[in-house]
């Protein structure tokens, strides 16, 4: 997955125009009179320092990530820049938090590659204390099923090492395919890696999404309309 920015614009711009970060509060909630587990993907916030420490200091983590394992120091500047908010420009990463039960769990987030071909990106991580429970699963197909209702994507694709057979796996379930391998494409802690490309494009999500309704389903997951401009 990629976190990066690029500043673009186009006519067709309107129809990706995210006003705020803040959108998400409330559009990816869970009902809370529910004795089920409550799975929430809302915007971050200082307030998630302890645990975006801890998580993006475990070593299994970052693995696949570019980042070294960070300390509190680290994880604090790496949080603040993840507070954007505003109009979304072409390139640029919006991040979330998912918490299950009020606690941090990981983060999930999405980019607009391109505007003109409506080409959307998703990027996640979690704690892994907290697998084997479909969190990561469903957190990441909140993300995905928005990014086609509300972005308007003709395809969204997600990034990740080639190693990493959890990401694969997870991508997979959500009806991704994947399109290709980049062979030593990037050079990442030392090492050169391969890089695989999954995605799904909008007619494939139509047809997969309501299969996971009863999995999402046990999350209580009421997702509303976000704020656009």
């Amino acid at each position: 997955m990629k976190w990066g920015t690029v500043v673009g614009h186009s006519p067709a711009f309107e129809m990706f125009h995210v006003k705020h970060q803040s959108c998400f509060n409330g559009s990816m909630a869970a009902d809370k009179n529910t004795t089920h587990p409550t799975l929430i993907v809302r915007p971050l916030g200082p307030s998630d320092l302890e645990r975006h420490a801890a998580i993006m200091g475990n070593p299994e983590v970052v693995r696949y990530l570019y980042e070294e394992p960070l300390s509190s120091a680290e994880a604090e500047v790496h949080l603040s820049r993840r507070f954007a908010s505003g109009p979304l420009e072409q390139g640029e990463w919006r991040n979330f938090a998912v918490d299950v039960n009020d606690r941090l769990i990981g983060e999930v987030g999405f980019t607009l590659k391109s505007v003109l071909h409506r080409e959307a990106e998703v990027g996640y991580f979690f704690d892994p204390s907290s697998s084997g429970h479909g969190y990561a699963t469903a957190a990441v197909a909140l993300m995905v099923d928005w990014c086609f209702s509300e972005l308007k994507a003709h395809r969204v694709v997600g990034r990740l090492d080639a190693r990493n057979v959890r990401s694969a796996s997870l991508l997979a379930r959500l009806g991704f395919l994947a399109e290709g391998t980049f062979r030593e494409n990037e050079f990442v802690k030392g090492e050169w890696t391969d890089e695989l490309v999954y995605a799904v494009l909008e007619h494939e999500w139509a047809e997969v999404q309501p299969q996971l309704t009863l999995p999402l389903a046990m999350f209580h997951v009421k997702p509303e309309a976000p704020v656009f401009d």
